[in-house]
């Protein structure tokens, strides 16, 4: 199996993932696999371990839930959107498809550690 090098583990194909996975299961070294197909032993590393939160094998937040999330923080910011153009918050929630108690549960919610800290380096990185 030849892959094309890319410069992130984003461009490979869900197919190729499995195909690497599978080599894994059968055997072959993570380093192997990587110099093969010249891509970060850290990249393979990740793969298995979503895999195996995937299958329940690992706590975390599986491949569906994540999508999940980010579908649910789209939509958020849609109807943050919305909200900024003086809309009644009711008519946002419908445009958006959010109910109006989850909007404001989630705008009364404290920030996590996650967002504070991505905030922070977003800021940081910006200043630079």
């Amino acid at each position: 199996m030849t892959l094309r090098r890319c410069d992130h583990a984003q461009g490979v194909s869900a197919g190729v993932r499995r195909k690497v996975l599978d080599l894994l299961t059968a055997g072959r070294s993570v380093a192997l696999i990587a110099f093969d197909l010249q891509i970060s032993e850290q990249t393979i590393y990740s793969w298995r371990r979503q895999d195996r939160t995937d299958s329940g094998q690992l706590p975390g937040i599986s491949s569906t839930e994540h999508a999940e999330l980010v579908a649910a923080r789209r939509r958020i910011a849609e109807l943050e959107t919305v909200a900024g153009e003086r809309l009644p918050v009711l008519a946002a929630c419908r445009v958006v498809d959010v109910t109006e108690s989850g909007y404001y549960a989630w705008r009364l919610r404290v920030p996590s550690a996650r967002s504070i800290r991505h905030t922070w380096l977003t800021d940081a990185a910006s200043r630079q």
